[in-house]
């Protein structure tokens, strides 16, 4: 009996109750042609309608008979993703409860599955190593030759060798043709107008022949040409300082060719300066022997650098990914901002040039196609990037770097709600990489883990050139008041910008509110201005005089009296960076002042010009939010000033004591970080709280010690998981019904396991902290349970909201399901 072989295929169809592998029998003459991670047609459904999908599995068949279909057709030459990222997003699907269709979206080259397409483009220089070709390559040739930049598809439909993948990549082999994947019909190729020589065999003399003697200009175009090999037309008009109208004239005179070539995006600066090595501290050299150590010896394991602000963390990795290239690997590193990115840019393409590739959420859909293709087609040996280059397509990684490892913009808010640092461990678990975690305050989970060995730990506790951590001074507002003080500032925190800007210094405010005013309120009755979309108070933009939510976007202007009472005790309360920025200039009207929060850095590369503006010293004050606590570097800055404390500690949160201790180590770490002394004014309402008095000290061993006692006390992460069912809908009413099911049901099937104890551990339905969203009504289940019990309690939730969500009981409600969480809120 003839072997057969199925392939299980994920279609490209996401209504839920398709979300599942189908199987396809694979046709005899298709069976060397398909790859896992390639694209395929299959005919779908009752109507056998053809979709595309990706191949994910292929096995022997060994029964006789089978109703199976078969793949109708395969659209790639090769896998666009790995086998290795197919088991990467499938880890994610079931950790994170997620659509087969999502996780695999996370792993594929960007843009959407029914646009990818294999193109095949002539080499340039296939004149000189066509030498024999067979006949059957050379029909493929002829058509290449008519039809340069053809699609794979369409090569199919003017070619009908079944073989025709393997001569392709014989052609390929054999240095004539190169494949890529454009990605998305948006997204095309960027092309330029190149020219070159048309004859270079023949002497400089004999090609000026026929020049007219007088043509200064066509004899210097050739004269130019003559000597290198192409250039871009916009390069030559320059050099030479002449107009398109002369080379066009060489052009009919049969001189010189005019072309398009192809030129990727890129969103790396090209003014960036060399970053000179730096030698290693005795502390810095050992973090970096211990890892690399390890990684030749082929253990692939995890660590934890934990660093004081200014301790030389990037050295270090810079340093581990020199090793690493040398060795034939490739690396990928993490950074939480995208205002942290620039800066990480420059020092790692000021060392390694070229070789890197950028990779986050503000380059434009062709950028961000461009540099995954240079990293899919092993042009860059580094990535680096926001969250989502934890995905780059590297097919020998030997490390990822995650910098500043406690923030929480790793974990993702879309579905799959995935942890960029969970997901960075499983991805070097998969691939045979190590994993190397960096901060000067890390998470507790984190710290814990380095407790029970699970994680090695390196510490550097002094800064570079042993410069002294800036003094942290806390200031007790509510003192400031009954000195009869209202101002945003203190006395000590004005008298110190005062300073500063004398001494021609740089300072940095913080407050992680932006807006003018938090919410705007009438003195009369009580009422606040709320969205109607989501039900919470809209913060005042004075700028624009608008009210914003942010939230859903939505605007308005203010009222100027009461919608509720008609009084025109309006009253503007609370405040943001926007209204922090107007006071320092009243205050300080001499000073350069710039502002950077989500309001200010909306454009493109605006936040770019902010940081530039701050490195050469054309800011004096510049005031933020969080996009400014972290990793940025500037020598000319020695005083930080927080201006709330309060913040993040009187979240309802059970992580906010961390957080406020992270916030204020983090911020204050921006100062002092060049020849000069650096100084914190830490703002409070609340100074004796033990968070704010560890960070003043530095203390993180301290906090670390009393925060895990209360997590233990209180069964918090580390020792148990979190997980977080939000159930939505536009109507209130099905969706607090929808809840009490979902809630009954999952009671029920606990009680079927004979596991009371988890019951115990639900709390909910109620409605969730923020009640409405987006016109959408929300409720919210929280679970506890020990780790051991994780998949379990997952497998009982996935029966209950995702494998009946298409009951009728749950018409028009949606399940939002997060497994440890960041925020409760």
């Amino acid at each position: 009996m003839m072997k057969k072989f199925i392939a299980q295929v994920i279609v490209d169809n996401k209504t839920s109750n398709t979300d599942k592998p189908y199987t396809y029998l694979i046709k005899e003459e298709m069976l060397e042609d398909i790859r896992e991670g390639m694209r395929v047609v299959v005919p779908f459904g009752m109507g056998n309608r053809l979709i595309k999908g990706i191949v994910i599995n292929i096995e022997e068949y060994e029964k006789e008979f089978t109703k199976f279909k078969y793949i109708e057709d395969v659209l790639d030459d090769k896998p666009i993703i790995s086998k290795e990222m197919i088991d990467l997003s499938f880890w994610m699907r079931d950790y994170y409860l997620s659509s087969y269709l999502d996780a695999l979206h996370l792993v594929m080259p960007p843009g959407n599955i029914k646009e990818i397409n294999t193109y095949i483009n002539l080499k340039k220089e296939w004149k000189e190593k066509i030498g024999d070709l067979g006949p059957k390559e050379k029909e493929i040739f002829d058509i290449l030759i008519k039809n340069d930049g053809i699609s794979f598809e369409n090569l199919k439909k003017l070619n009908k060798d079944k073989n025709l993948r393997r001569k392709v990549i014989s052609l390929e082999e054999k240095g004539l043709i190169r494949t890529t994947l454009e990605i998305d019909t948006k997204i095309r190729k960027k092309y330029e107008r190149y020219v070159h020589l048309c004859n270079r065999e023949v002497l400089l003399d004999e090609l000026l022949l026929d020049i007219d003697k007088r043509a200064n200009k066509q004899i210097e175009i050739l004269e130019f040409l003559y000597n290198i090999d192409e250039i871009s037309m916009k390069e030559l008009l320059r050099t030479t300082n002449t107009s398109l109208s002369v080379v066009k004239t060489l052009e009919e005179k049969g001189k010189v060719a005019i072309y398009e070539k192809e030129v990727l995006r890129d969103p790396i600066p090209d003014d960036i300066c060399k970053y000179n090595k730096h030698e290693l501290t005795k502390q810095q050299k050992y973090c970096v022997e211990t890892i690399y150590s390890d990684i030749k010896k082929g253990k692939c394991d995890k660590f934890l650098i934990h660093g004081v602000t200014g301790s030389g963390k990037t050295e270090i990795y810079l340093q581990l990914i020199e090793k690493i290239i040398a060795s034939g690997k490739q690396a990928i590193v993490l950074v939480p901002e995208i205002s942290l990115t620039p800066q990480t840019v420059e020092r790692f393409v000021g060392r390694f040039g070229d070789n890197v590739a950028v990779l986050h959420s503000k380059l434009s859909n062709g950028e961000r196609f461009d540099e995954w293709r240079r990293i899919k087609e092993d042009k860059v040996k580094i990535a680096v990037g926001a969250r989502s280059a934890v995905f780059a397509p590297f097919n020998n990684l030997g490390i990822i770097i995650i910098d500043e490892e406690h923030e929480n913009s790793y974990k993702s808010s879309m579905n799959p709600k995935y942890d960029a640092i969970k997901v960075a461990e499983k991805r070097c678990e998969i691939e045979g990489a190590s994993l190397v975690l960096g901060t000067a305050t890390p998470s507790i989970e984190t710290y814990y883990r380095t407790k029970l060995s699970e994680i090695k730990l390196l510490t550097l506790d002094e800064r570079i050139n042993n410069k002294n951590l800036p003094m942290m001074s806390i200031i007790d507002m509510r003192e400031e008041l009954d000195k009869g003080n209202k101002s945003i500032l203190s006395i000590e925190l004005y008298k110190a910008i005062e300073e500063n800007l004398k001494n021609k210094k740089q300072t940095i405010l913080f407050l992680n509110r932006r807006g003018y005013s938090t919410f705007v309120s009438c003195r009369k009755c009580g009422y606040v201005v709320k969205c109607d979309n989501c039900d919470v108070s809209m913060t005042y933009h004075f700028k624009e005089n608008k009210l914003k939510c942010h939230y859903c976007g939505m605007s308005l202007k203010p009222p100027e009296v009461c919608p509720k009472c008609g009084s025109k005790y309006i009253k503007y309360f609370g405040i943001g960076t926007e209204k922090i920025e107007e006071t320092i200039k009243n205050y300080f009207p001499q000073a350069r002042v710039a502002r950077m929060d989500l309001d200010t850095t909306s454009k493109k590369n605006s936040h770019i010009k902010i940081l530039n503006r701050m490195k050469k010293g054309e800011i004096d004050i510049l005031i933020g939010t969080q996009m400014i606590t972290k990793g940025l570097d500037f020598p000319l800055v020695t005083l930080v000033g927080i201006i709330a404390a309060d913040t993040s500690l009187n979240l309802p949160d059970f992580r906010s004591a961390e957080r406020t201790f992270q916030l204020l180590t983090q911020v204050g770490g921006r100062a002092g970080r060049g020849d000069f002394e650096g100084k914190v004014i830490v703002q409070t309402y609340n100074p004796s709280h033990f968070s704010i008095q560890m960070a003043k000290n530095y203390e993180y061993n301290e906090f670390y010690e009393t925060e895990i006692m209360m997590r233990k006390e209180f069964k918090y992460p580390p020792f148990i998981d979190i997980l977080d069912i939000v159930i939505y809908g536009p109507e209130e009413e099905r969706v607090i019904n929808s809840a009490k099911k979902v809630h009954s049901d999952i009671v029920k099937q606990l009680e079927k396991e004979s596991r009371r104890d988890l019951v115990e551990n639900i709390f909910g339905p109620n409605p969730a902290p923020l009640e409405k969203l987006k016109n959408n009504y929300r409720w919210q289940i929280l679970f506890k349970c020990n780790k051991n019990d994780l998949d379990l309690l997952k497998g009982v939730i996935k029966r209950v909201c995702i494998d009946n969500s298409q009951s009728k009981h749950y018409k028009g409600i949606k399940f939002n399901i997060d497994v440890n969480p960041n925020s409760i809120l």
